[in-house]
């Protein structure tokens, strides 16, 4: 995996952190303090799922050897496609009125996380684990920052573009499992 692929892979999975960040952050007018708390939880669930995720796929990769490169394509193309069907569809949150508390952020880190799940066992099956924590680190990371930007965008009231983001997040998801799918076929 290169460099660009695992900074879009990255962008693609720290979307919805963003979105929820933000919103979170607008309708409970969350502390500073208390956002750096939900940004270090969703990074550690964005970086711990698709880990989780790798270690079945590298663990089940001799088995589906043969067809690895359509379960890695079928995984992102079911990820990415429920993430434009979501984008498409996209309703306002709904109000947080109260202090959020940290169950419900570990909640919504969890739950911002079971995408990166399903990518993590495309990641195990196709990459070598070197490969897979390198990115896996990224993920966490970027996800920390994108939701620390998430957390100061709603504390001052603005919004953040969910349908597009959503979209686009998925298009590339479908676009990099596109690739794998194309590069196996070839036999680049």
């Amino acid at each position: 995996m290169t460099i660009v692929e695992a900074l879009l892979l990255s962008l693609s999975l720290c979307v919805d952190s963003l979105v929820v960040s933000t919103t979170t952050a607008f309708h409970s007018k969350m502390s500073m303090r208390r956002g750096v708390l939900m940004a270090l939880i969703f990074g550690v669930c964005q970086g711990a799922f698709p880990l989780a995720g790798a270690l079945i796929g590298d663990a089940a990769r001799s088995f589906i050897e043969a067809v690895d490169h359509w379960v890695a394509f079928g995984l992102l193309l079911g990820v990415g496609g429920k993430m434009v069907a979501d984008g498409c569809r996209s309703k306002e949150a709904e109000p947080v009125r109260q202090q959020v508390t940290v169950g419900a952020m570990a909640l919504l880190g969890v739950a911002t996380s079971i995408d990166a799940f399903a990518v993590g066992i495309g990641l195990g099956i196709e990459h070598s684990m070197r490969d897979v924590l390198w990115t896996v680190a990224l993920v966490g990371g970027m996800t920390l920052g994108v939701s620390l930007v998430g957390v100061q965008l709603g504390r001052r009231s603005i919004p953040v573009p969910e349908r597009a983001a959503t979209i686009g997040a998925g298009v590339v998801l479908v676009g990099l499992g596109t690739k794998i799918l194309v590069e196996h076929l070839l036999g680049l």
